[in-house]
Formats: C-alpha cells, sequence, structure tokens
C-alpha cells in the first residue's frame, strides 16, 4: 500500500459542527471506500437513529461519542453486507510478529499482524466494532486498509 493508504483512517469534521456528520477525505485512492461509508453514516443519522431532532439537525449536533456510534453502525452494516446478511469478518491488527517471510515473498509488517474476528450476528460484529473504533479512527492505525480487508474477508475470496 502507498503512504497515502497507510495513513488513511476514519476521521469526522469537528463534533457539533454543520459538517459533523461528514468524514474527512483526502486525495487519491482512499475517497471511495470513505464515500461508500459515509452514504451508511448518512443513512444510520436520518432515518434508523432515535432522536427528537428534525433531520437536518440531527447531522450537525453529533458529538465524538455519537460519530464514534455511527461509523460503527456504518462499518458493520457494510461488513454484513459484505458477507451475504450470515457473517462479517473485522480485522484488526495485532503485536508485532517476529517471523520471517518466507522466500520470494516481501513482509510488509502490517499483514503479518492481522487478526481475524468472526461474527455469526450483526449486533455482535457492531459492537465489536464500537469497542474497537479507535482502530478505525486514530492516525497511524491503517483504518481504511483494516476495513477493506474486513470486506474482503467478510465477501470471502470465493465471492
Amino acid at each position: 500500500f502507498s503512504r497515502e493508504w497507510a495513513a488513511a483512517h476514519f476521521s469526522f469534521h469537528p463534533p457539533h459542527s454543520h459538517l459533523a456528520y461528514g468524514l474527512q477525505t483526502g486525495q487519491g485512492g482512499t475517497r471511495a471506500i470513505l464515500a461508500a461509508v459515509q452514504a451508511h453514516i448518512t443513512t444510520h443519522l436520518l432515518f434508523t437513529r432515535e432522536t427528537e431532532s428534525t433531520h437536518l439537525e440531527r447531522l450537525c449536533r453529533l458529538g465524538p461519542g455519537e460519530q464514534g456510534q455511527a461509523l460503527a453502525t456504518a462499518l458493520a452494516e457494510t461488513l454484513w453486507a459484505a458477507g451475504g446478511g450470515g457473517r462479517a469478518v473485522v480485522c484488526l491488527v495485532t503485536a508485532p510478529v517476529t517471523t520471517m517471510a518466507p522466500e520470494g515473498y516481501r513482509a510488509s509488517s502490517f499483514t503479518e499482524r492481522l487478526q481475524l474476528f468472526e461474527f455469526l450476528e450483526k449486533a455482535a460484529a457492531q459492537g465489536f466494532i464500537c469497542d474497537h473504533i479507535n482502530s478505525f479512527k486514530g492516525k497511524g492505525n491503517h483504518g481504511v486498509i483494516l476495513f477493506l480487508y474486513s470486506l474482503l474477508f467478510s465477501r470471502t475470496l470465493e465471492r
């Protein structure tokens, strides 16, 4: 992955602002993934989240906790759909690995540290993602790459 991809993570505009519901995007290839997740975030905030505010007020009054919850919901929904409505796989990075790469392969020091968590219930996947949301939001955590791997494993390589 390029430096742009390695640096990409899910980051919202400042809480309680007019764009509090929106993900910040950079230039290049990660924008397509961010746009797809943004669509799920907006759908959740407008149509499924229970609040007394009008639709537009819902979008602008988000605090940090609500932003994280909206992101967790969007990621879980997307992974659940990729898994055909029956499973979701979430990839997280574990501690550094000290094994050598097989001959002919170049170690990335990232892929080797992935740990897969499979869920057969959407609510369990969403709760897990919510508990580990900083893995997707934090700078330096490769959040967009983790989500991309999660999508691939949720969908399965055969599909």
